[in-house]
Order: C-alpha cells, then sequence, then structure tokens
C-alpha cells in the first residue's frame, strides 16, 4: 500500500464547534421530518422474522487507561435507555433504520447520566456518552447481511492499543447526536428485526430475518499498515471487506466495505517487543 497523507488534527473554538454542531442538528431533524414515513418502527410483537443471521455480544466494563470506572458504569445505564427505543426494530423492505431518530437526544432528564466521549482523540464525558458501543455492535452485525449502509462515520482516532482484538480494526460506527448517525436502508425483499439486551457482562444483539439465511459472510482486512506522518505522529490504515458465499452452489462474492485511516493517539510497536 502506498503511503497515505494525513494531516495534523486543526483545532477550532469551542464557539465555533457549537454553532457548528446545532446547526447540523436542526439540518438533520428537518430530513427526519420530511423523510418520516420512510423509518423503521418498533414492533415487539411481531414473530415473522424467526430466522437469526448473525448474534453478537461485546463486554460492558474494560479496565481503559486514564478511564474511570463510574463512567463505565454509567455507560451501562445510557445503553439501557437507548436500547429501549431500539429492541423490535422492524426494518421492511425500503425502509431506512437510523440509531439517532429512533434514540432521540440523550439528556439528564430522560435518565442519561455522564459517559466516555471523545473530542478530537481526546478522552472526555458527555450526557450520553458510551453509546459507540452500541453503534459498533449494530455496524459488525449488518455487515453480516446484505442491508445497504446508508451513513456511517469511522473513528478518526485510534485511542487505545489493541487488547484481545477479535475482529478487524476499524469496524466500528462512531456517534454523535444526531448527524454523525449510523442508517441502513433495506434494498430487499427481506424484513429484519433488530434485538438487543443488556446482562450483567455484556450487550447482546441479534439480526433477524423473515427468510433463512442464503450466504455465510465473512468479515476481513487487507492492506493493514501503521506509517508515521511528517508531523511527526502516527496513522493506522486498511480496508475492510465482505465476502459472501452461496450455501447452495459456493459462489463467491467479494465487496470492498471501507478504507480506513486513523491518527494514533499512542506509540505503537513498530517491531515486536522481543525483537532488537
Amino acid at each position: 500500500m502506498q503511503n497515505t497523507i494525513v494531516d495534523k488534527p486543526k483545532k477550532r473554538s469551542n464557539l465555533r464547534l457549537k454553532l457548528g454542531k446545532e446547526y447540523f442538528i436542526l439540518k438533520r431533524k428537518l430530513d427526519w421530518w420530511r423523510n418520516r414515513h420512510a423509518y423503521s418502527v418498533i414492533d415487539k410483537n411481531n414473530n415473522t422474522c424467526c430466522y437469526s443471521h448473525k448474534k453478537h455480544q461485546s463486554v460492558l466494563l474494560r479496565q481503559l487507561k486514564d478511564v474511570d470506572m463510574y463512567l463505565q458504569y454509567n455507560k451501562i445505564t445510557n445503553l439501557r435507555l437507548a436500547i429501549e427505543q431500539l429492541d423490535g426494530s422492524i426494518i421492511k423492505p425500503n425502509q431506512r433504520f437510523s440509531i439517532w431518530q429512533k434514540v432521540g437526544r440523550p439528556s439528564k432528564k430522560r435518565g442519561f447520566l455522564e459517559g466516555l466521549s471523545l473530542h478530537n482523540g481526546q478522552i472526555g464525558k458527555d450526557i450520553g456518552g458510551g453509546l459507540c458501543q452500541l453503534g459498533n455492535l449494530i455496524y459488525w452485525m449488518v455487515l453480516h447481511s446484505d442491508l445497504t449502509i446508508i451513513e456511517r462515520w469511522r473513528h478518526s482516532f485510534d485511542v487505545f492499543p489493541d487488547v484481545n482484538r477479535t475482529i478487524p480494526f476499524a469496524c466500528g460506527a462512531t456517534l454523535s447526536y444526531n448527524y454523525i448517525d449510523l442508517q441502513l436502508l433495506n434494498k430487499t425483499n427481506t424484513t429484519y428485526r433488530l434485538n438487543l439486551w443488556l446482562d450483567d457482562e455484556y450487550l447482546h444483539g441479534e439480526l433477524l430475518a423473515n427468510t433463512p439465511l442464503s450466504y455465510h459472510y465473512e468479515i476481513f482486512e487487507t492492506d493493514h499498515v501503521i506509517e508515521q506522518q511528517w508531523w511527526g505522529g502516527y496513522t493506522r490504515h486498511n480496508k475492510i471487506w465482505q465476502r459472501k458465499t452461496h450455501l447452495l452452489d459456493n459462489q463467491i462474492e467479494e465487496k470492498l466495505i471501507s478504507e480506513n485511516h486513523a491518527i494514533m493517539m499512542y506509540t505503537p510497536y513498530l517491531t515486536q517487543p522481543n525483537e532488537v
């Protein structure tokens, strides 16, 4: 892979950031209103989607460097409140699904708490923080389906070193109310259902459909590389692919999902630690 030039992040004033954020929030709300009949609905009594297509889970509490654990516990509350607005979503053909269109604006009044958030790669805290874990889980499940991703924002910064990573780097979806969203479009003839729940240890998700699974899906990465930039920092890059294998005739299709570039907020090992 040819070296990728990534510019050093620019710092903007808090006033500019706040005004810009409110402008984009209003713009997105107007879009929701104009397309209000195009979005999926919650129907927990709908039992037509009885075929499980993908399950996933992610651990709720992680020991993260320089992160107070109370933010992790608050995150669980935030996840529970968000799940109440998302669990049982039915995505019919030609319908859209949006996390923020369903969850709404996190606020103290609604019971949301301070949770972990990231601002230009720096660790912070915000009301409703930690919901990116929900975006990551839904995105990973959807990659194992024929749902079309019409909006997904990658994490611009790689903040924490890999620890027991089980899925490729950059397979997440960052969230920030309401214009940094994860949105899906169902271009198939299949109806999908999204189930979400928590237990004491994990956030769980399951994507179901009203038709049996026709393909085996594999998500893999290529061209993974870490580079040092002209301004001294390190960046991380890869490509994420979807491989579909038809269960009847074993025909294989491959599709590029995303090309990812992230600024690393830690110094990587460029060689193995035991190498001289």
